[in-house]
């Protein structure tokens, strides 16, 4: 399927969660089945491109990307977890969210030291979480070498601020607004 087809089984949902906001539902596309095939097909060729070594996940839906693209490619896949979901010492990251702050943790013995990762979410909008998962894997001794998403949301500035931050993003498909 071509990214327009994709772009296609997302369904936007009109004032949620507050009046102004159009919603970008990914869950649409994930339930098509030949469509969520084809997004993780296009992903993973992107993160081949990178030359992947890993694939790193943020909890929940960057899970469903990034674990699909790490098996449709034999690599390993690395959770990037809320807190005190691990069962193991933990690494963690504290960082901003508009109304307060929350955490990131992974377990550092999950990244290779070294090792090329491609850090996988559904949707970048700001790039809060993304900037403080590409910290958290780095501190884990990994090498951040892109990021992929299949929604951005460019208005928002998230993939701009990753880019900044030195690491390359990209995104299947592009909505404008919030």
């Amino acid at each position: 399927m071509t990214v327009d087809e994709l772009r296609a089984l997302v369904r936007t949902i009109p004032d949620f969660p507050k009046a102004g906001i159009l919603f970008r539902d990914v869950t649409t596309l994930m339930g098509h089945g030949a469509g969520f095939a084809a997004a993780i097909g296009h992903l993973a060729q992107l993160a081949q491109s990178a030359e992947a070594q890993a694939i790193a996940g943020i909890e929940a839906r960057g899970f469903i990307f990034g674990a699909a693209m790490a098996a449709r490619m034999g690599l390993p896949f690395v959770p990037v977890r809320k807190p005190g979901k691990l069962p193991v010492p933990v690494l963690a990251i504290d960082y901003a969210l508009e109304y307060g702050t929350d955490t990131l943790e992974v377990d550092p013995g999950a990244v290779a030291e070294g090792a090329r990762i491609v850090l996988v979410d559904d949707l970048i909008a700001t790039g809060g979480t993304a900037l403080a998962a590409v910290e958290l894997l780095r501190r884990a001794g990994g090498d951040v070498v892109q990021s992929l998403f299949a929604i951005d949301l460019p208005d928002l500035g998230g993939a701009e601020r990753l880019r900044d931050a030195g690491v390359p993003a990209s995104a299947l498909m592009a909505f404008p607004g919030h």
